[in-house]
């Protein structure tokens, strides 16, 4: 009987154990093989001297079966607070004015709470959409004349600003008035004053009164002047600029087409409301008091710490050099489902409170990041390979597509090798300037005898492409960018109008570099050699750097082509290369307005044209082509000649170009709608939500 119970016992626990498995959940994922131990008794017939006899034994084996571990929970990149957004950056606003501001950091606060006319199509840095105007003016919708001087905005209506106060045509126009005359030389208003007025020489107001400039800047002056040619210029800038509030239409009348003027407007025509500006003792529009309020700097406006505008976000408070705080603006006059473009945002801000703080110490930001307690922080490029081993997403600006990294629970997301705006150069000067006696430090001798060279030596086509054919384009985007650059084929910057992808690229080749060499100067340079000085600013490690490639690579291809390395002060730098001293200068652009004229412009006939002293059928040539393209309203007539501008650029090898720098944005797996936001310094956080799971 015992045997019986005990077979019986150990069978049922083993059909036990085999159903225990079977009614896993179906939801598991892994299973494996553990070993586990099962006890059996045997019953055995032995014979022992001639008699039969049965013995029981019970029997402990290990034996191996399947099992499943417990499900492992998934990893949660929900926000601890989906209702508000925290970011820690370096550097604080100077001004709320949006006249007067000129600073990255200003226009990352007011830009969030005011709002411009047009705006960028999402990520298209060629198109636009309509914002505060009803539609974007075209030559097909009537909206800019024929001749490109003319453009009508049609006001949005229903739209209220932060206060109450409803947005008309003449709040628009007396924010350009206010702008044109207020024309403080360290303000943007030199954008507008040249297409509107035609002021090309002061940059100023004061040039249409007194164009040698004697006045630009200086208050007491113009309140000086007499007062008729005060009131006199102020109604020029009223007629240029025309509001019709039954009509609801702003009327520009330009001095001049203007093919960057759309971009200008996206970048900086953020609306006032009239009545609220006056009622901070502010310009009260009269043409007979403008010039008490003329150049006031940030310090003196009268709403420079203070902001009334239409947008998603109102502002809660500023505490400068620490923090300021937006919050969501209940009454935002765009309509849920009325996106901003293609699947857009629409409404109220998804986002209800932005938390923005100023940090400069690069330990408190990264703790603050690795805690979760900001979404975003600013990284320093030297700081990228400290934060990249959080990331767990990397994602393409372009397509918005992500793939996991190495580490695919890591808490951060990154958005790799984002285009700036701005880039360094070398700049070659055709006729070097010099003193009576044809001296000049930077050139050495001044003579093509292996000691100097001649102030005319890049004059010479075949020493540009020389030199050029001698720049290690890679090594210095490896060296000097840690890797972290797009090198441009001209002066237009990658992802702009007229930029062309498939145009010609300078190579690196000191073949190349050899050959050209020695066809210039006669055939000189190999047996005499030259001497000559290329300057940079001191502590600027990237150019620098641009100087040591260039050093070595001649070096290489003859020890009698003699570079030599010299770093001063920025304003010694300055001032040399503006007096056309400089032989070889390295120099950086950072773009004032998004459009392809702020580049080719300088480049070519203005800024650097002048300073690298181009001969005046080179300056010809490119000023066919950059008045055309500034002149031309139709993007795809821009776009023509820019591509024949950069064509020339690369055959005359006016400048050798560097690379476009890159940057990295890093933030937190729940922050949902960022994107790369052309033409501004910031985050559009109405874009932008934080996920809940």
């Amino acid at each position: 009987m015992f045997n019986k119970k005990m077979a019986l016992l150990v069978a049922a626990i083993m059909v036990f154990a085999v159903l225990l498995v079977a009614c896993q959940p179906e939801t598991v994922e892994v299973v494996k093989e553990v070993p586990v131990e099962v006890t059996r008794v045997i019953t055995e017939t032995v014979t022992e001297a001639g008699q039969s006899m049965e013995v029981t034994r019970v029997v402990t084996e290990q034996v191996v079966v399947t099992a499943t571990p417990e499900p492992v929970a998934p990893v949660s990149f929900a926000a601890p607070n989906p209702e508000t957004y925290t970011e820690i950056v370096f550097g604080d606003p100077d001004t709320l004015d949006p006249n007067l501001a000129y600073d990255t950091a200003s226009s990352a606060l007011y830009g969030q709470v005011m709002e411009t006319l047009i705006w960028y199509n999402h990520k298209d840095a060629t198109s636009y959409i309509p914002v505060l105007a009803m539609e974007v003016p075209s030559l097909e919708n009537g909206l800019i004349s024929e001749d490109g001087l003319t453009y009508t905005f049609n006001i949005r209506p229903g739209v209220t600003f932060h206060d109450g106060g409803t947005l008309e045509a003449h709040d628009v126009a007396y924010t350009f008035w206010r702008g044109l005359l207020q024309s403080d030389p360290n303000g943007p208003q030199w954008l507008w004053l040249e297409p509107i007025m035609g002021y090309s020489t002061c940059y100023d107001i004061t040039e249409g009164l007194d164009p040698e400039c004697n006045m630009a800047g200086d208050p007491d002056a113009l309140k000086a002047f007499d007062p008729a040619a005060v009131a006199a210029v102020c109604e020029q800038v009223k007629a240029a600029v025309v509001p019709d509030d039954a009509a609801g239409t702003v009327t520009f009348n330009l001095a001049q087409p203007w093919g960057p003027f759309l971009s200008t407007m996206a970048g900086f025509s953020y609306t006032l409301d009239q009545e609220w500006t006056m009622a901070q003792g502010d310009w009260d529009g009269d043409c007979a008091t403008w010039q008490n309020f003329y150049a006031p700097g940030s310090e003196n406006s009268m709403i420079t710490d203070k902001v009334n505008g239409t947008g998603p976000y109102m502002l809660d408070h500023w505490t400068p050099n620490e923090e300021f705080v937006l919050v969501a603006n209940p009454n935002y006059w765009r309509a849920e489902g009325d996106a901003m473009w293609e699947g857009g945002p629409s409404g109220v801000a998804k986002i209800k409170t932005v938390i923005v703080k100023n940090i400069g110490e690069w330990g408190t930001r990264f703790a603050a990041l690795q805690a979760g307690d900001a979404e975003v922080v600013s990284v320093p490029l030297e700081n990228y390979t400290q934060v990249d081993p959080l990331v767990g997403e990397i994602c393409d600006y372009k397509t918005d597509e992500c793939v996991p990294s190495e580490n695919p629970d890591g808490m951060l997301r990154v958005w790799p090798d984002l285009p700036s705006v701005s880039r360094t150069d070398i700049f070659m000067n055709f006729n070097v300037a010099t003193d009576d006696q044809g001296n000049n430090p930077y050139i050495g001798s001044g003579k093509l005898d292996g000691n100097g060279v001649p102030a005319d030596f890049f004059s010479d086509i075949h020493v540009r492409n020389g030199f050029r054919a001698c720049f290690d384009y890679d090594t210095y985007i490896a060296e000097a960018l840690n890797g972290k650059g797009i090198r441009n084929n001209g002066p237009i910057i990658q992802d702009m109008l007229g930029y062309n992808p498939d145009g010609p690229y300078a190579e690196f080749n000191l073949d190349t570099c050899a050959s050209e060499l020695a066809l210039a100067w006669d055939g000189a340079l190999p047996d005499t050699g030259f001497r000559v000085q290329i300057v940079f600013n001191t502590g600027n490690t990237t150019r620098q750097i641009i100087g040591e490639i260039l050093q070595a690579n001649l070096s290489e291809v003859n020890p009698n082509y003699q570079v030599e390395i010299v770093g001063v002060p920025w304003p010694t730098l300055l001032r040399s290369f503006r007096a056309k001293q400089l032989p070889l200068a390295v120099s950086g652009w950072v773009e004032d307005i998004h459009d392809p004229h702020n580049w080719v412009q300088p480049f070519t006939i203005g800024t650097y044209a002048g300073r690298q002293n181009l001969p005046q059928e080179i300056i010809d040539q490119f000023n066919t082509l950059v008045t055309a393209g500034v002149l031309a309203a139709d993007p795809a007539e821009r776009e023509r000649i820019y591509f024949e501008l950069q064509q020339l650029h690369y055959d005359l090898a006016i400048q050798i170009t560097g690379a476009q720098a890159l940057s990295n944005h890093y933030e937190q797996r729940w922050v949902q709608g960022w994107y790369n936001r052309v033409g501004a310094f910031a985050p559009y956080y109405y874009a932008m939500s934080l996920a809940t799971e």
